[in-house]
């Protein structure tokens, strides 16, 4: 699309707002991915707080709003980067506490990298590959119609609409996480004794968060499937199996359920993971080659004075290699200071760039077809650490105890990498559109990547002071599992046996999906949606899948395109998101964990407000665009 002549694009204002919601939305993810383990984007909240906001200013545009979303975007992907993988270095006991320069520096320079990393790849991903990036369609569709309503009432409207969603969210949030009101899901395990003499045990609940629903909703009902779907396999079939078979004797308890699916079933998970995000760069490779040679000729035709439309300037590829060049100095210098050794030290930072180019490369390409929400990041990041961990091993031998820590902050920098990447290209997909200039939209993005970067490791401090991360209440799963992975290959004590079978069925996965794909089936199997679900506890899933529901009953079945649900769905998220910050805050000042007072026995008021904010989220989801807020 040709860029509209004279419209602001990179302003003071655009920068101050974007570094702001950078900051903020990154501290909102952040919460988000260590209570729940996904995070989801934050294009379109942004989007609509910085047309809220811009409209207060004479002279605003569209390209100067979608500047401020690229880079608020920015630090909620940072956000996914960091609490998958930096909280693992706490609960395996390297760092006693969190190193604010450290995090700063890892997940700075990764994420600049991932920007450098999608430069090459933006032609061929976006215009010629015409994929579709979900998010970054719907952002330029809200940016779009916010531009035709300046002047209207509709620009307040929407972002009243998340203001409201976000309230309940936070208020829901702060009578569960606050005041304590009722517990964080309804869930229960149960069983019988088997003819063997032993105890067959199942597992199953329910979360009782409404950001879950909101996720459940942005994702679709194709995804909340195959997540309940990976859920059941581990919690209602291969955990009631392995009990059987291992002959548990104890009693039937949720304590028991969690104990079991913790060090043997989640592992499915990661044998699925790491066939998926084998099996996406296989796919990526001929559009990886095909990208590179566009973006060379491209730039050699502006070396030779050939004059290119704004729309079509990147950064110049001379930048890309030279600041790829010099990000590589600090990474060498900190992973020197844990692995000890020059030449491992060497080779693992070699490794860490293939990695984080090839990784980049999948998240961006993933992102194109199920979108940044979807975007399975922790299975990339598990398949770096675990070949991380074999590679150190052969280097440095099975007694090294920096070897997990090291395998963990290059799985780090890889997952910062890739969690830009596949958020720039959406954002770039969204310019597209909107006829915005690249180069200018990559600058953003670094600007809100740099800032995030430096607010992320306080974010950390203060959610482990108030709530300990690897708690019930932040059990950060995805860090968990990287933790399990990068100890577990130099202690000789993973369940590969698990590994193998969820590697199996991963295999089997990919026959299906392509199976549908020959067919032209509108639902599809993923393989990394599923492997989510095998790896996440079930009542994390369920209000998800429910989610899901609601979008089908109001999108899909109906036809309806309101972006009212979605609006909704976003400000559930980031209120309680939000929230679960502020209700934190107190405690890390007062550093007593009994701040809130504790009041309880409400289970069924959680139950039925929950219940409430769904049928509100289906019934505002129904409103076409027409109808009243």
């Amino acid at each position: 699309m040709a860029q509209k002549k004279g419209l602001l694009e990179i302003t003071v204002k655009s920068v101050i707002l974007g570094i702001l919601l950078s900051v903020i939305l990154a501290a909102a993810n952040a919460y988000l991915g260590l209570f729940a383990g996904m995070t989801v984007s934050a294009s379109i909240p942004a989007a609509v707080i910085s047309m809220g906001i811009l409209r207060f200013f004479k002279r605003s545009s569209i390209l100067e709003n979608n500047i401020v979303q690229t880079a608020a975007s920015a630090g909620e992907s940072l956000a996914a980067g960091v609490i998958f993988t930096i909280p693992a270095l706490v609960l395996m006991g390297y760092w006693t506490e969190f190193d604010y320069i450290a995090i700063a520096e890892m997940s700075a320079v990764g994420g600049i990298i991932g920007v450098m990393f999608t430069i090459p790849l933006r032609r061929a991903l976006i215009i010629e590959a015409k994929l579709t990036y979900p998010e970054g369609v719907a952002t330029a569709e809200v940016l779009k119609a916010g531009d035709e309503a300046r002047g209207s009432k509709d620009g307040s409207k929407h972002l009243a609409m998340i203001l409201k969603a976000g309230l309940v969210g936070g208020l829901l949030k702060l009578l569960q996480q606050g005041f304590s009101m009722w517990n964080q899901a309804a869930e229960a395990a149960f069983g019988f004794r088997n003819a063997r003499g032993g105890k067959t045990i199942f597992g199953f609940g329910g979360d009782l968060s409404p950001a879950l629903l909101g996720v459940g909703y942005i994702i679709g009902l194709n995804i909340s499937i195959l997540m309940i779907a990976g859920g059941l396999i581990s919690w209602m079939i291969v955990l009631p199996i392995y009990s059987t078979i291992t002959g548990q004797t104890g009693p039937i308890t949720l304590d028991t359920a969690n104990a079991i699916w913790s060090s043997q079933i989640r592992y499915l998970g990661v044998g699925a993971m790491v066939v998926g995000g084998l099996w996406s760069i296989v796919k990526l490779f001929r559009p990886l080659i095909n990208g590179i040679k566009a973006s060379l000729n491209a730039h050699a035709q502006s070396d030779r004075g050939v004059e290119m439309a704004s729309t079509e300037q990147d950064i110049s590829i001379k930048w890309v290699i030279g600041i790829v060049a010099v990000s590589s100095i600090p990474l060498f210098l900190l992973y020197l200071d844990v692995l000890k050794s020059v030449p491992v030290t060497l080779i693992m930072t070699v490794v860490m760039l293939i990695f984080g180019f090839l990784f980049s490369a999948v998240a961006g390409y993933m992102g194109g077809l199920v979108g940044s929400s979807n975007n399975p990041i922790s299975g990339v990041t598990i398949a770096t650490i675990l070949f991380s961990s074999l590679i150190l091993l052969l280097l440095m031998g099975k007694g090294s105890p920096e070897g997990a820590a090291g395998a963990i902050i290059i799985g780090a920098v890889v997952c910062c990498a890739a969690s830009i990447a596949g958020d720039n290209l959406q954002d770039l997909k969204a310019g597209y559109l909107l006829g915005a200039t690249p180069w200018k939209q990559q600058i953003m993005q670094i600007v809100g990547t740099v800032s995030a970067a430096f607010a992320l490791g306080l974010t950390l401090d203060i959610l482990h002071t108030a709530y300990t991360i690897g708690s019930e209440t932040l059990s950060a799963p995805q860090a968990t599992l990287m933790m399990s992975v990068a100890q577990g290959v130099f202690e000789g004590n993973l369940p590969w046996n698990m590994i193998a079978i969820g590697a199996v069925l991963g295999i089997a996965i990919i026959v299906a999906d392509i199976l549908l794909e020959k067919r032209g089936a509108s639902f599809r199997m993923p393989v990394l949606a599923v492997a989510v679900g095998l790896y996440l506890p079930i009542s994390l899933s369920v209000p998800v899948f429910i989610g899901g529901l609601i979008s089908y009953f109001t999108k899909e079945r109906t036809k309806n395109e309101s972006k009212k649900g979605l609006l909704f769905a976003s400000g559930l998220i980031t209120g309680e998101a939000l929230m679960g910050i502020l209700v934190a805050v107190p405690i890390f000042v007062t550093a007593n964990k009994a701040w809130w007072p504790h009041i309880g026995g409400f289970g069924w008021l959680g139950i039925v407000l929950f219940t409430l904010v769904a049928v509100w989220l289906y019934v505002t989801a129904r409103k076409r665009n027409g109808d009243e807020l």
